[in-house]
């Protein structure tokens, strides 16, 4: 078992980075849960499963991963697209952003669906054709899927058997499209020392995991039952074949003396890979429940409070 930090109080807000995308399963709301399982000593940081980037910037805000390098990866190529943008010209992001939000403030619901299907999908369809897609990204583009993300329904990113992005219009009283000031702060966290951003496969990120890595993982949730499918909101299928092999290389990098918190949902399957596995147990890992709330549910009654596994070798 790897030794983890005392329980933390809160960092000060006044200069933190927010996380600009919404996601189905992020993790702001588990951070006090998570916190108590930062480890006391670590010199890389890896995550696998970016998407809004909650852990990874809460680490940075807290001074964290201050000297250490940092490996964030995703397999959605729009995510690590977009993120590259802000990183590199996030002025031209903002300023598109803010065009974006102009036309959302006077035509609502129907500028959502124009962006979406006339602009968005057009342009990613470009990109995508291309062999380095998130390389193929420009400030245009990240903006339209930060101003997509932040209208849309949930914070869902969906595509159809097209490839096209079909993510309903959310419905809200308002919101908050274009932050420039956090935007800016993140691109700085981003441009950090030592810190690489790719569209990689979680075996491929996990590869050269090891002794004094701190790995963070959260992959699409297996679902809790039959009419549950997590899977429907990623752009890739991420089934039970790949929760086992997620936990094969979670054991070999926990044996290989890795630090290892990984988020999950209590689905039967889950808890037989890591809670009643054999060999999870004898790399040390744990399954405790934590609560949490989550909204993906396509009827209001059945969205709130569920339990979640945090699955680690740090105690």
């Amino acid at each position: 078992m790897r030794s983890r930090k005392p329980p933390q109080e809160p960092a000060d807000s006044a200069d933190n980075v927010r996380p600009i995308l919404k996601w189905a399963g992020g993790k702001r709301q588990l951070l006090p849960a998570l916190r108590r399982y930062y480890p006391e000593s670590f010199t890389r940081y890896i995550e696998p499963f970016l998407g809004s980037g909650a852990v990874f910037l809460d680490c940075h805000n807290r001074g964290l991963l201050d000297g250490r390098n940092v490996q964030l990866s995703d397999i959605n190529a729009d995510v690590i697209g977009c993120y590259r943008m802000v990183r590199d010209d996030v002025d031209a992001v903002i300023e598109a952003l803010e065009r974006l939000d102009e036309g959302h403030q006077s035509r609502g619901r129907d500028h959502f669906y124009e962006v979406r299907d006339d602009q968005f999908n057009a342009m990613r369809r470009e990109v995508h054709a291309s062999a380095d897609a998130a390389g193929g990204y420009t400030a245009g583009l990240a903006a339209m899927l930060i101003y997509l993300n932040r209208t849309g329904y949930n914070g869902l990113f969906r595509v159809n058997s097209r490839g096209a992005f079909n993510v309903p219009a959310g419905r809200y009283s308002s919101v908050r499209i274009c932050d420039a000031p956090n935007l800016r702060r993140l691109s700085s966290a981003l441009r950090r020392p030592g810190l690489a951003l790719e569209v990689r496969s979680f075996e491929r990120a996990l590869s050269s995991a090891g002794d004094g890595d701190f790995v963070y993982l959260d992959p699409p949730y297996a679902p809790v039952s039959r009419t549950a499918h997590f899977t429907a909101y990623t752009a890739g299928r991420f089934g039970a074949d790949e929760q086992r092999a997620l936990q094969r290389q979670v054991v070999d990098i926990a044996k290989r003396g890795a630090s290892v918190l990984l988020s999950n949902s209590v689905a039967p399957d889950i808890r037989r890979l890591y809670a009643d596995d054999v060999n999870a147990r004898s790399a040390g890992l744990r399954a405790t429940t934590v609560a949490a709330r989550r909204a993906i549910n396509s009827r209001a009654s059945r969205r709130g409070a569920v339990r979640e596994y945090l699955i680690t070798n740090i105690v």
